[in-house]
């Protein structure tokens, strides 16, 4: 065994794939200090600025102070606190959903949900690029699977025609795509689920507290609320805090309580992150101005990273990947920009295609266009000297 380990660790070595973990010793605003370092904070999913919020803290002290540190038990059986019922309440009304129901994560939520909702005598069609979550979920689901090239709505339904009709059919995709920062096409996708009568279901995790009147997501955004069945998403992204959820019907609510063995078998959430879920939801409905500088921030930085020459696909988000190829010059750029003391974090191959290795960058409402010129002025200087741009 330990022979086999070691050889597949060589072989991720040999192929520029081997993953270390970097000590994070403290972070303030939109800079971080990584392995020492001071940097500034390109590499995180803190969207709005959340995470370090007062008003968070705050209310996940007051939680623990009065709930204690841990949950201790299941939800379905010491675990199920009335900070979950307020926190589900208030999150149901963001959506404008009848029902919500909070997992432990967004991984989780995905495996549960997907699995509880289909099996062996379903099919299941899932974007090209959809997160690992999405893909694991649908393993443990034993559904027939088909995969439709990214974005592709024509190649979807010619998959869509080639199924049984007598079988029930899910699509599920993110809404934003997290290496790639480009957006799902729902209103597509919507047409095509009613005309071959299969569920819809989207993943929310990018979007939510971003898009949408009060922050609700994409789906809310283009008005799709109705015709979306089941829309998840996390609370660890733009809204600052950890956990996920799902929406929809009570009878679909109450049958994830009862079947989705991610949901059933993990101990509660800690009395803080609740504490803290509820307070983000709240902020992230009124204070508008920080979807409004992160739609600023995004669209500039994108632009300027064009105009030096960086390829950054198709992304029109605050995702904003500089699309490189090789695995050896992707770790190289992104070494050089943490000595420059900016933490921009190596994707690879199996996190995204083989050949498309890339640096992602995560904008947050945080940055001042101060520090955004400050780090495209290295981010430019790098690339030229190891290739990428000329």
């Amino acid at each position: 065994m330990k022979n086999h380990i070691q050889s597949v660790l060589h072989q991720l070595e040999q192929k520029t794939q081997k993953r270390m973990l970097k000590n994070v010793s403290s972070s303030d605003g939109a800079w971080i200090v990584m392995n020492g370092k001071k940097m500034l904070n390109l590499a995180s999913n803190n969207y709005l600025g959340l995470a370090g919020d007062e008003r968070l803290i705050e209310a996940g002290y007051q939680a623990m102070r009065t709930y204690g540190a841990g949950a201790t038990a299941s939800r379905l059986i010491a675990g199920n606190y009335e900070l979950y019922t307020r926190a589900e309440e208030v999150l149901k009304n963001w959506k404008k959903a009848e029902a919500a129901l909070i997992f432990n994560s967004g991984y989780t939520a995905n495996l549960g949900i997907i699995a509880a909702l289909i099996g062996r005598d379903d099919i299941v069609f899932s974007d090209w690029l959809n997160h690992a979550s999405i893909i694991d979920g649908i393993r443990l689901s034993g559904a027939e699977r088909y995969r439709y090239y990214h974005n592709d709505l024509n190649h979807l339904e010619s998959l869509l025609k080639q199924a049984s009709p007598h079988k029930r059919k899910l699509i599920v995709t993110d809404s934003i795509f997290s290496m790639d920062g480009d957006m799902a096409q729902l209103e597509g996708l919507v047409t095509l689920k009613k005309r071959y009568n299969a569920i819809l279901m989207v993943d929310e995790a990018h979007s939510s507290g971003i898009y949408g009147e009060r922050g609700e997501g994409l789906v809310h955004h283009l008005h799709l609320q109705d015709l979306v069945d089941i829309q998840m998403g996390t609370f660890s992204k733009a809204l600052g805090s950890f956990g996920a959820y799902v929406v929809g019907e009570q009878w679909l609510i109450d049958y994830f309580i009862n079947t989705s063995r991610s949901f059933i078998f993990t101990t509660a959430l800690p009395p803080a992150v609740l504490g803290a879920i509820e307070k983000s939801i709240e902020i992230v409905q009124k204070e508008h101005i920080r979807r409004q500088t992160l739609q600023f921030h995004s669209h500039y930085f994108r632009t300027e990273l064009q105009k030096l020459g960086f390829d950054i696909g198709k992304s029109t988000t605050h995702i904003v990947p500089i699309i490189i190829g090789s695995n050896e010059q992707t770790v190289q750029m992104s070494e050089r920009l943490q000595e420059h003391g900016i933490a921009a974090v190596a994707i690879r191959p199996p996190t995204v295609p083989e050949g498309t290795s890339r640096i992602r960058f995560s904008l947050s409402s945080s940055l001042t266009k101060e520090e955004l010129d400050w780090a495209l002025e290295r981010i430019a200087k790098v690339g030229r000297e190891i290739g990428v741009i000329t």
